[in-house]
């Protein structure tokens, strides 16, 4: 069910954290892998090197989702190595901490920009190469749909990315590609590391999840191999949760 030998994916983000456990995952069950980053170069060529060493293809490539014509050239470089790409995971993720009345247009441009409008400028230059169908997942957080505090212009910017999912999901669905969102608890990511409220986040999170731990990015991407695999194949437009539970007590 889980065999998914020869396909291709895009992890945007792909580097570090989650988006680099969704790397391993699909790796491990035979998808081709071409991780996407910004900044962290050593993180990503270490990610490469581990992806390779499971027996399938990966590059790196370094470009700024929030750019379009960052997005144009790196899909460029992968039509260069690929003729057709099977699965997006749109993972990447920015924004600012702050209380509303510090926030600026620039912090609400840049965290919509990434969080939001870069899938929409993903799976407009996905979608052409899913001509037998394919997968778009994207990450978002319990931030979307609860008041965290100083989290305004990203949960507001996750809500939109969750909004566009549902969109997308009614447009492209006639043609075999099934989109859905992946909202993740608290997991322990670098970051988690830019709250300052980190210790205070992470020990309400076990107070409340009635399994006990947090969830981690490797709980994200069993979802998301799941997401890729044939079981799930009439889950569409739908915002999925992986949390322990943690969402459900109010």
């Amino acid at each position: 069910m889980f065999d998914l030998q020869g396909k291709v994916a895009l992890i945007t983000g792909g580097s570090r954290g989650i988006g680099r456990a969704v790397a391993m995952r699909l790796a491990e069950n035979g998808v081709n892998i071409v991780v996407n980053y910004v900044r962290h170069r050593r993180d990503a060529e270490e990610t490469v090197a581990a992806v390779r060493a499971r027996g399938v293809e990966c590059l790196a490539i370094k470009a700024n989702v929030a750019r379009e014509a960052d997005v144009a050239r790196m899909f460029e470089e992968i039509r260069e190595s690929y003729s057709r790409l099977d699965i997006l995971v749109s993972n990447a993720a920015s924004g600012v901490l702050k209380p509303v009345m510090e926030l600026t247009t620039r912090h609400w441009n840049w965290a919509m920009d990434i969080n939001a409008r870069a899938l929409l400028t993903l799976a407009q230059h996905a979608v052409p190469m899913m001509e037998k169908g394919g997968r778009i997942m994207a990450v978002s957080s319990l931030g979307a749909v609860r008041a965290v505090p100083n989290y305004t212009v990203v949960g507001a910017s996750k809500a939109a990315l969750e909004s566009l999912v549902r969109h997308l999901a009614v447009e492209l669905g006639p043609r075999g590609i099934l989109v859905n969102t992946i909202s993740a608890g608290v997991v322990d990511t670098d970051a988690l590391k830019k709250f300052p409220n980190r210790e205070q986040i992470i020990s309400q999170s076990l107070e409340r999840t009635p399994l006990g731990r947090l969830t981690t990015p490797d709980d994200v991407a069993d979802l998301a191999l799941f997401l890729c695999s044939d079981l799930a194949s009439m889950i569409h437009g739908q915002v999925v949760v992986v949390d322990g539970g943690y969402a459900i007590q109010g």
